[in-house]
């Protein structure tokens, strides 16, 4: 079967596109000897997290505990769990699963830490720490390196916490002035930095400039999207996963409808700079899908030379693609526009 007979609206893989942009961050890693984390939340698939730690990652990053006990049932065993953790209720999941993997957990204040120590006392067994900082995304971290001391020795102390080291998200220039601090204050004070992670995709490729930074954390880095693309970090040919969809709808010259809205595309928006619209419309680049309800997108032509007739089907580069995956239950994989499978996007809708 073509991928061009499937039913749509219908998120397909190029699998040969997948493989080539794992192998070449891994090989990008390895050149810096820089150890590789792929982060899953983009793909939610055992089957492709097992790849990437057959070509060389060190382990698995996940954002939720729903997703890691997927990952742990699939026989995944290093998972670095990079969101922050705060009650009994967590420390008793996180617990069943440091039984069965090797768990570290990033945390950026103590009750988050007293979570984490409550799990490994529950689970009997050690489970690393890493302190999460701000490099200026300002959204989860500690703001200075008192504070990420302060959690260091905290974590160093506690009954079955091992610290590891610091961790952060994205990876900016930011980043290095933190880190060359923490490791002045951390070695005055006789603590250890084993590891040093950061994350983000648009700029993995600059991960060795980041003076001190040990560990590369990237998950968009399997598919690319719209905002990597724009962002430099990939080319429209490294895109693996496009959203087919049909014209339903042509009522005037200028605007068209397709068979695809907020239940298969994201409401995320790329910057200015990279294009206006909710995807990029492969063939007809000039379209701007200007607008998502449930089940329409619409498609100004206005600015289009050529238009897509009704009846036609398109396909679409996701603006973020991390969020197109976790909308849908199933997702086909193709090799040369032929389908050769179909995989349940298994750690979906994980939200706890």
């Amino acid at each position: 079967m073509r991928v061009d007979e499937l039913e749509t609206p219908a998120p397909v893989i190029d699998l040969d596109r997948v493989e080539h942009n794992l192998a070449k961050m891994q090989a990008y890693c390895d050149s810096y000897k820089l150890r590789l984390r792929p982060h899953i939340k983009t793909h939610k698939m055992p089957a492709f997290a097992h790849r990437q730690v057959e070509l060389g990652a060190c382990g698995i990053t996940c954002q939720k505990l729903g997703e890691a006990e997927v990952m742990v049932d699939a026989g995944l065993d290093d998972i670095l769990i990079t969101y922050p953790l705060i009650g009994p209720a967590k420390a008793l999941h996180l617990a069943a699963l440091a039984r069965r993997a090797r768990m570290s957990v990033a945390v950026d204040n103590p009750l988050a830490l007293e979570t984490v120590a409550h799990a490994a006392r529950e689970a009997g067994c050690t489970i690393g720490v890493l302190v999460e900082f701000d490099s200026g995304n300002k959204r989860t971290g500690v703001v200075s390196v008192d504070q990420a001391l302060d959690l260091a020795r905290r974590a160093g102390a506690a009954e079955g916490l091992r610290f590891q080291g610091l961790m952060t998200y994205p990876s900016t220039v930011a980043t290095v002035a933190f880190v060359a601090e923490a490791k002045r204050h951390f070695a005055d004070a006789g603590v250890a930095i084993s590891v040093v992670s950061g994350g983000g995709t648009p700029n993995a490729w600059h991960a060795h400039e980041v003076a001190g930074l040990t560990e590369v954390r990237v998950g968009t880095y399997i598919y690319h999207d719209r905002a990597t693309v724009g962002a430099g970090a990939a080319s429209l040919e490294e895109c693996a996963l496009h959203l087919h969809a049909t014209i339903v709808s042509r009522p005037t010259e200028d605007r068209a409808v397709i068979d695809a809205g907020t239940k298969s595309l994201t409401s995320d928006l790329v910057a200015p700079s990279v294009g206006p619209g909710y995807g990029l419309i492969l063939g007809y680049p000039d379209a701007v899908l200007e607008r998502l309800n449930e089940e329409h997108g619409i498609l100004d032509l206005s600015r289009c030379r050529e238009k897509p007739a009704l009846g036609e089907r398109i396909r679409i580069v996701p603006n973020h693609v991390c969020v197109v995956s976790n909308l849908h239950d199933e997702i086909v994989m193709s090799r040369d526009d032929r389908v050769v499978d179909t995989w349940r996007v298994a750690a979906r809708g994980k939200t706890r």
